[in-house]
């Protein structure tokens, strides 16, 4: 009897959590220089689609979600 592969290994979710943790700073990063270019921007809405979530608050979970993921994947030290 054969067991399943689990679907998703610890490399993958080490792969996920790193992509996450780029992109989001990259987010971050943006937010940043918009503050430093034109600071009078960060309270406008991030689309003109939506009235939430601001360029601010955008910025900030960015980073919430940047160093969570980076954190994850420190901690979870990925043997593989």
């Amino acid at each position: 009897m054969t067991t399943a592969a689990p679907v998703f290994t610890a490399k993958t979710v080490e792969a996920i959590l790193v992509t996450v943790a780029l992109y989001s700073f990259v987010g971050w990063i943006y937010i940043a220089l918009n503050a430093v270019v034109h600071p009078e921007s960060l309270h406008w809405p991030l689309t003109h689609f939506v009235s939430w979530p601001h360029e601010d608050t955008f910025g900030a979970l960015c980073f919430a979600l940047s160093f969570a993921s980076t954190l994850t994947v420190k901690v979870m030290g990925c043997k593989e």
